[in-house]
């Protein structure tokens, strides 16, 4: 590059296109000041490259206060991106160059050595709760006052090799260990193998004495410094040699040597200059205490990733619900922990009572405050069912003989739309259940916690601790930006009674935030700076406003904008915004119903199928994308494919299908997940079809208490909550087109809203390039403008 900048040695590819170099000096600039980038860029703007070069050469540069680098993203294929761009950094470094040192956080059950080869009574669906008893009891065994010492336990787990191979259980003449902890194998003895690499250990977790342990997690405890030092200098590698570091050399390089990889990983987390996560870890409270807390400060530059999402994920870690069995479960809990103190007031001591009165003691809870909140976890469950059994027999009187036809439901514990005191909460003050109660149940489930696990050896998570939070949460949060409701979600319980809504309902006590914007500015906040960007943001001042951006620049944090459209050939495609009739819930009827609307808007769609290769319609909901399914099967040659709501496995294979061989019709929901995020490259889409404004159904009471918090907030309620969030979803699934300089593609949205000024218009919502691209059509004409394009006129 001539008159390269100061951050061309980081940037990692030969030159950087206009919208980058431009993009990365503003994020630069932006961050010294403490502020952000809001940057939307179209496909092939290089947005993932610009983020990590403008927060490398932050942290790389000596005058800056940045140390790291923390990429959030909500999309799994975003995540390699971030990857594959990191790698590309380190490739193209100048020779004197450090590898600039990165790691992707996952979760124990990709890193557990025991998980991933199902293993020690641990696989994917228990390792978490495996995981937690098993630490528990190790730290137990070798903290102050415990049985041994790390390095005991873990020469036990080795010597168990010597005698595996003694007795003939293993297959080879040797197996020791070196000094360094690496397995020195002469030949394949009976070692617990991760991906073909051999660990110092048996196949199972060990015991010392009576008590199950982790080998692998007292591996790492002991090479913690004995005067209890960095647990950093326990990371049994040197992250700052190998560049990028992703789970599977995570598990290679710390399992081979005998040290816990999840451990090791969250001991390399402030170490490394580029951690690359999703946003679980920088909003979840649970994941942030517990594991990314050292990221949350001004010596990180954040990078959040498809921040279109930011306001819906955000907004579901930070609310909450208490089930109704979980309450079942914290009751049956602390009866267990109050048992031993009941039979030693009849006369009856047991080690038990003593330890339970320990307990007690240290956490300063007292039994009166256990029973106390015993008897309202009873209570409240009994007034769950009271509440859900009238809202069933109001609404539909048959529900008993018909719960298999029962569907998923909600039921306001307040009017949506005029905000107060919730009915569970009046309930429960007119009950004689007052502060204190509220107040005292998260110390209540901690204690019963630690007494459990400390009578029991089995492998459970415990009900009671974050029962006790959340209705802690419930009590304390107020009324105007939560809502309360009771949300049943359909299940069949053939072990609950056969009249009790309980066999065909999982019941929860819902508190749901409403309004995000504030825990999202404030988690911002802590940061140093950084970029928020999508290929969709726009309109910026909405954006703004519901991602609290707004309240930091007025705290003196600068929030600098940039919109980049595509910067490839405009010739290559055809953008078309058909007037058709709007595809609204009153203008076109249930499925089925043959409307003007419906029809126009099928002969519509039918017209882009016809054409050559891979078309993907998207469709408001489910239901929607199943009618044009089956109608478009009957009209066309090509195969139609229809994706239903369904896991990521079948998914996958959908998506396999759709790519292999001749040219196919994809109908999903522009809701779903094969509208965004998901990689059309090449010749896999030929054409986007978007039906409508996916805007959800706000017949649910939470949906309009949504709106209601954002009208008291923005005076926008119905757009800033609904409108512009659909309109992103629109343009997410028309981006899936055009990827690439060489590609070629029809880009059409369906529906009179994008193509007129009208009342409930939604043009005026699409960035200025595309309301220029997006020109309108009658649906007449479609056909003639589709030929124009294929013929170059």
């Amino acid at each position: 590059m001539t008159n390269d900048p100061p951050w061309a040695d980081v940037f990692g590819h030969e030159e950087p296109y206009p919208e980058q170099a431009d993009g990365i000096d503003a994020a630069i600039d932006a961050a010294e000041d403490g502020g952000f980038l809001a940057l939307e860029g179209a496909c092939g703007t290089g947005k993932t490259m610009l983020a990590l070069t403008a927060g490398i050469d932050r942290v790389r540069d000596p005058d800056s206060d940045f140390e790291r680098v923390f990429v959030l993203t909500s999309v799994k294929q975003q995540l390699r991106q971030f990857e594959t761009d990191l790698d590309a950094v380190n490739a193209n470094l100048p020779d004197d160059y450090d590898p600039v040192s990165g790691l992707t956080l996952v979760g124990k059950a990709d890193v557990c050595p025991y998980a991933r080869e199902n293993r020690g009574g641990i696989d994917r669906g228990n390792v978490y709760e495996r995981c937690e008893g098993l630490r528990e009891r190790t730290r137990n065994l070798v903290g102050e006052g415990g049985e041994t010492t790390a390095g005991a336990l873990v020469s036990e787990a080795r010597s168990q090799q010597v005698g595996l191979l003694d007795s003939g259980a293993g297959s080879v003449s040797g197996g020791a260990t070196d000094g360094s902890g690496e397995v020195d194998d002469g030949g394949a003895a009976d070692y617990l193998t991760v991906d073909g690499e051999p660990t110092p250990y048996p196949p199972d977790t060990e015991t010392f004495g009576e008590t199950e342990f982790c080998p692998f997690y007292a591996g790492f405890l002991d090479d913690i410094p004995e005067d209890g030092g960095d647990p950093a200098e326990a990371v049994p590698f040197d992250v700052t040699e190998l560049g990028h570091v992703d789970a599977d050399e995570l598990v290679r390089l710390s399992a081979s040597h005998g040290s816990c990889p999840h451990s090791v990983m969250g001991a390399l987390v402030p170490e490394v200059e580029v951690v690359i996560g999703n946003y679980y870890h920088a909003f979840d409270p649970t994941t942030t205490a517990t594991f990314t807390g050292a990221l949350l400060d001004d010596a990180t530059f954040v990078v959040c990733d498809e921040a279109h999402m930011l306001e819906p994920r955000v907004r579901d870690l930070v609310s909450d619900a208490v089930a109704d069995a979980s309450l079942r479960d914290a009751v049956s809990e602390i009866t267990r922990v109050v048992q031993p103190l009941s039979f030693e007031a009849e006369g009856a001591e047991s080690d038990d009572a003593a330890l339970v009165r320990g307990e007690l003691e240290d956490g300063d809870v007292t039994l009166e405050e256990l029973e106390a909140v015993r008897e309202f976890y009873a209570d409240l469950r009994a007034e769950i069912d009271r509440r859900v059994t009238a809202h069933l027999d109001r609404e539909r009187p048959d529900w008993r003989a018909s719960m298999r036809e029962l569907a998923d439901d909600e039921i306001p514990l307040r009017d949506p739309e005029d905000p107060g005191e919730d009915v569970i909460t009046t309930w429960a003050r007119e009950a004689g259940y007052g502060d204190r109660v509220w107040s005292r149940a998260p110390a209540v489930g901690a204690t019963v916690k630690r007494v459990l696990d400390s009578l029991s050896e089995e492998d459970k998570r415990r009900a009671a601790p974050g029962v006790g939070r959340t209705l802690n949460a419930w009590y304390r949060e107020g009324h105007t930006d939560f809502f309360r409701a009771i949300d049943l979600e359909r299940t069949h319980d053939g072990t609950a009674p056969p009249d009790s809504w309980r066999r065909a309902y999982n019941g929860s006590l819902a508190l749901y935030n409403c309004l995000p914007s504030e825990p999202i500015g404030e988690r911002l906040g802590e940061f140093g700076g950084g970029v928020v960007m999508s290929a969709t943001l726009e309109p910026m001042d909405v954006f703004r406003e519901v991602t609290g951006l707004d309240h930091l620049a007025e705290r003196g944090r600068p929030v600098v904008e940039r919109t980049y459209g595509l910067s490839f050939p405009p010739e290559n495609r055809a953008s078309f915004a058909v007037d058709a009739p709007k595809f609204t819930h009153a203008n076109r009827g249930a499925p089925g119903e043959r409307t003007d609307a419906r029809l126009a808007h099928l002969d519509a769609v039918e017209t882009v199928a016809r054409r050559d290769g891979n078309v993907l319609v998207g469709a408001p909901n489910y239901a929607e994308a199943a009618w044009f399914a089956d109608e478009l099967d009957a009209r066309l040659e090509k195969p139609v494919l229809i994706d239903e709501s369904s896991g990521d496995r079948e998914t996958e294979s959908l998506k396999d299908a759709f790519f292999a061989g001749e040219g196919k019709v994809l109908v999903t929901s522009l809701r779903g997940t094969l509208t965004e995020g998901v990689d059309y490259r090449g010749d896999r889409l030929s054409a986007a079809v978007v039906c409508g404004v996916p805007i959800i159904n706000t017949a649910r009471p939470r949906t309009r208490a949504v709106i209601t918090a954002y009208d008291r907030r923005f005076e926008s309620g119905f757009e800033t909550a609904l409108t512009v969030p659909a309109v992103r979803k629109a343009r997410q699934a028309i981006g899936r087109v055009i990827r690439g300089p060489d590609e070629r593609g029809v880009r059409v949205l369906l529906d009179a809203r994008y193509a007129r000024e009208s009342w409930n218009a939604v043009r005026e919502y699409l960035p200025e390039h595309e309301r220029e691209e997006f020109q309108p059509v009658s649906t007449d004409m479609l056909s003639v403008a589709l030929d124009g394009f294929e013929t170059g006129e």
